[in-house]
């Protein structure tokens, strides 16, 4: 974990209590590598930690803080002190119901704030927490340390050893927007006219998976990430075949610009009711019952292609650069094979090919019932889909796909397997094909370079320009764990995938959050992500791409 913590002790103006001079208090500062974002009131930097011995009290009057380390301190619109009492966590700080120590409504270089604490013998914790204004540059970075604390009307000095600033970004989805309890599985693409299109679960009543009254949600973007316009709803069955909203989900969507013809495409998995844990059809739903399963659990999902049979596969599309959406297009006859207990898209971001060829990421369970991961792809530039061959034989389901410069297709798979690998063999499940998917082989790296907690993540290829030399760069990002979903990283191959330890991993959230991610280019010189955050439901923020291109020493 990357954090400071630094420990000073000190005395008090010299007194003395029947001739025995005051222990010291002592103080702990502790920061975190998290976002701070726009849209949000409160954004948690810095947590000090004051312990006041036994026997002793002591009044805390003044923070001063060194903000010397933020790109612009325009960026600031507030800085808040909060205390937090015994509580060490601010957790998520959604809904901050402390109180407020004081409040500095513009940021200097050293910024003082007042308030007046009575502190009790035993430990203190405040938060120091930053808000944005809405127009902040996403480049620019916040740096806030505390210099002093006032006590009893003496100034004592901090002196931080190390440094960490935290990159910019936006609150693109928080708990509860728009009516939503929660928005989960982030998909992220750039048009060919350079919007950016993020899409995500709307799931109304609960944060839980499929079966639930759950649509997918978009929002548009056409100044980088900076901004994001109203929510649009692209795929919702609402009350379909007579049976409520909570029985016609829609989830996991993935999306894919076809880079020839500009027309955009959103693919969804459409639960119709429930099957039971042995697969039968249950009957007579309404708003009132209380039936659930979903398409990986037990038989919620069976062979065949009936809507009361098997979860399906729906794709809307755009041809007005994702202003408005087609009716769904349901092609699970396409491509799942009748045996098949489910075909459905992998969450996340599809490719065209340089052939012109769209390719889906998948995921399904086969005649078995096992889990596995595939593609699915289109040759008649959308019209009709098929689905490949299972990459692996081994239980693996979230994907994405990344075409490598000799023309071969990566597939980088979420593998559950690692739920009991958190040591050697834990990583993800790597395979390329040279057939679209009729044959695949298990890549060299497969467990063994890209560690993980069991969890979706993101892959993507771009051609950089790097002086005179153009690189095909792989992005890569997931929490960078192999035991909890925390540390939302970026990773970098040059090499085609071969390895992926030449240059510094890039950690984003260091907290722990629900932990899918996808990645976009968004232009010659800079990627976004878009990530399910300690901080928001979800989370975008642009790198640059030099700044990933930090070679480890």
């Amino acid at each position: 974990m990357q954090y400071l913590i630094v420990w000073i002790s000190f005395l008090f103006v010299s007194t003395t209590i029947q001739g025995v001079a005051k222990e010291p208090v002592s103080i702990a500062e502790k920061q975190f590598q998290v976002p701070v974002l726009t849209g949000k009131a409160n954004n948690p930097l810095l947590r000090i930690k004051v312990s006041v011995p036994p026997g002793q009290k002591a009044k805390l009057t003044a923070f001063k803080l060194d903000v010397t380390g933020t790109t612009d301190l325009s960026d600031i619109a507030a800085i808040r002190v909060f205390y937090f009492g015994q509580d060490s966590l601010a957790g998520t700080m959604y809904n901050i119901k402390r109180p407020v120590f004081g409040t500095a409504e513009s940021a200097e270089s050293q910024t003082l704030i007042r308030g007046n604490q009575s502190l009790a013998a035993g430990d203190h914790y405040f938060w120091i927490s930053v808000q944005l204004r809405p127009e902040v540059n996403l480049q620019h970075m916040l740096g806030l340390h505390c210099s002093s604390l006032t006590f009893d009307g003496a100034d004592i000095q901090n002196h931080p050893e190390q440094d960490i600033r935290q990159r910019v970004g936006v609150a693109v989805r928080q708990h509860g927007q728009d009516g939503v309890h929660t928005s989960r599985i982030p998909g992220l693409a750039t048009t060919n006219k350079g919007t950016l299109l993020a899409i995500f679960d709307a799931r109304y009543d609960k944060g839980g998976d499929l079966q639930g009254n759950i649509d997918i949600g978009l929002h548009r973007s056409e100044d980088g990430g900076k901004t994001w316009q109203p929510i649009q709803i692209v795929l919702d069955m609402g009350e379909w075949g007579g049976l409520p909203e909570k029985f016609n989900g829609v989830s996991d969507p993935c999306i894919l610009v076809d880079k020839t013809s500009g027309d955009i495409y959103i693919a969804g998995t459409w639960m119709y009711g429930v099957l039971d844990q042995d697969g039968k059809w249950i009957p007579d739903l309404d708003a009132n019952s209380k039936a659930w399963n979903h398409q990986w659990r037990d038989k919620g999902s069976q062979p065949g292609f009936d809507v009361k049979q098997s979860a399906q596969f729906l794709i809307t599309k755009s041809t007005d650069d994702g202003k408005t959406w087609t009716k769904p297009m349901n092609i699970t006859r396409m491509g799942k094979k009748e045996a098949w207990w489910l075909w459905a898209p992998a969450p996340g971001q599809g490719i065209t090919l340089s052939d012109g060829t769209l390719v889906f990421p998948t995921q399904g369970r086969d005649e078995k019932g096992e889990a596995f991961s595939n593609i699915s792809y289109s040759k008649d530039g959308g019209k009709t889909w098929k689905a490949s061959d299972p990459a692996l034989a081994e239980s693996t389901t979230e994907c994405m796909v990344v075409e490598r410069t000799d023309g071969s297709l990566m597939l980088n798979m979420r593998a559950n397997s690692n739920k009991d690998r958190t040591g050697a063999g834990n990583g993800r499940a790597v395979a390329t094909t040279r057939d679209l998917g009729h044959h695949w082989q298990e890549h060299p790296t497969s467990h063994e370079a890209l560690p993980e907690p069991v969890c979706m993540a993101s892959v993507i290829g771009i051609a950089y320009q790097q002086g005179r030399e153009e690189k095909h760069l792989l992005f890569f990002s997931n929490p960078h764990s192999t035991t909890k979903r925390h540390r939302m990283t970026i990773q970098i191959s040059d090499d085609e995938g071969l390895s992926w330890n030449k240059y510094r991993p890039l950690l984003l959230d260091e907290g722990s959050s629900r932990g899918y991610s996808c990645l976009t280019g968004i232009d010659d010189e800079t990627i976004g992500i878009l990530y399910e955050s300690s901080q928001a439901d979800l989370v975008f923020q642009a790198i640059k791409i030099k700044d990933l291109l930090v070679p480890i020493k």
